[in-house]
């Protein structure tokens, strides 16, 4: 008979009725959460027998848990994949479904969940981008949460540091040569706006003509990603914009019909017959950003005009980090200055606000 190695977990029984564990190696002891001395048993002998054969044990656990589920026995990666779209609407109902037809997937979509190792995954990562990354974890997140894996496949730490391509803003002179190409009114008008507001691109394509008061001189909406408010205060240039769009509903009626890729796909093609890398719709926010940074207005009001989870405004201003913050007399000259005490009273109200 095979003799009996030495069990590195026991078992006792704390004075108010519950069973604990102690580890004899590293001497840590852990409820058990039990007052059944059957049940504390059995689960301290699980754990010694891990120790001894812990792949006999991976095994074990597995025929468990699919005892358990039984569609576990052949539920695949691919069938995870297809129920996550199900539960989102609108854009991002549709960046999950062309999410899932990414072909850096494909080694896996036949794979059972619970046959799965890190192996499997690496390829994939190996084989993918950033995005592939990005929605690996996801689709991996969601099989746990809904208890097909009990375990992660691979550990928070052993996931690749997702790493973005480098942004930035596009130049005023790029700009002004995209501007001259444009033979669209209402595209020049609409990348004029964003250089002006720096405002994302779906919510530009989204504004209405009663989203501009003009008594105050003031665009305010809400904004489509996070529902926050954003309200900005124009000049007379971007008012001259304004006043040749539409006095009444969509300012945009075409661009906000398109899908947000679409109108992407355009302005990279216009980039792309002027020889512009490098730069994409979101640029005109980053160059925003560190036009208010160099400008010196203070971060609260960059926020306050760009939304404040917007990452535009601190790639913005870490960018310029050299930029020194006035003393505050500037500031107070500056608004001694405005005329007419109307505009005063408009800028007190947003420091306030």
């Amino acid at each position: 008979m095979k003799e009996n190695m030495k069990q590195r977990y026991r078992v006792f029984l704390r004075p108010w009725g519950v069973y604990y564990s102690e580890d004899l190696t590293t001497k840590k002891q852990e409820t058990l959460k039990t007052r059944d001395k059957d049940e504390a048993y059995r689960i301290v002998a699980a754990r010694n027998e891990n120790e001894e054969a812990p792949a006999f044990s991976l095994h074990l656990a597995r025929v468990y848990w699919k005892a358990g589920d039984p569609a576990g026995a052949t539920r695949t990666w691919q069938h995870v994949m297809d129920e996550i779209p199900k539960l989102k609407q609108g854009d991002t109902q549709h960046r999950w479904l062309t999410a899932i037809r990414d072909t850096a997937l494909d080694t896996i979509r036949k794979v059972v969940v619970l046959e799965t190792n890190a192996d499997h995954f690496l390829k994939v990562l190996e084989n993918g981008a950033v995005s592939t990354n990005i929605y690996l974890r996801r689709i991996h997140n969601f099989a746990l949460d809904m208890n097909w894996l009990p375990w992660p496949v691979l550990p928070k730490k052993r996931w690749p540091k997702i790493q973005f391509k480098k942004k930035r803003a596009i130049k005023w002179e790029e700009h002004q040569a995209i501007i001259a190409r444009e033979q669209n009114a209402e595209r020049k008008a609409f990348y004029q706006l964003a250089w002006h507001t720096g405002a994302s691109q779906s919510d530009l394509a989204l504004l209405n003509a009663e989203d501009i008061n003009w008594q105050d001189g003031l665009i305010a909406f809400s904004r489509k990603k996070t529902g926050t408010s954003v309200k900005q205060f124009f000049d007379e240039e971007t008012a001259a914009e304004l006043r040749a769009l539409p006095q009444t509903g969509p300012l945009f009626p075409y661009l906000r019909s398109v899908r947000a890729g679409d109108r992407a796909t355009e302005f990279r093609q216009r980039c792309g017959g002027l020889k512009i890398k490098g730069v994409t719709l979101h640029s005109y926010r980053y160059a925003w950003a560190q036009r208010a940074a160099l400008a010196g207005m203070p971060v609260r009001f960059a926020q306050d005009a760009l939304g404040h989870n917007s990452k535009a405004v601190h790639y913005g201003y870490a960018k310029v980090a050299e930029v020194k913050v006035p003393p505050l007399s500037e500031f107070e000259k500056r608004r001694a200055a405005f005329a007419g005490g109307k505009t005063d009273e408009l800028l007190v109200q947003a420091v306030n606000a």
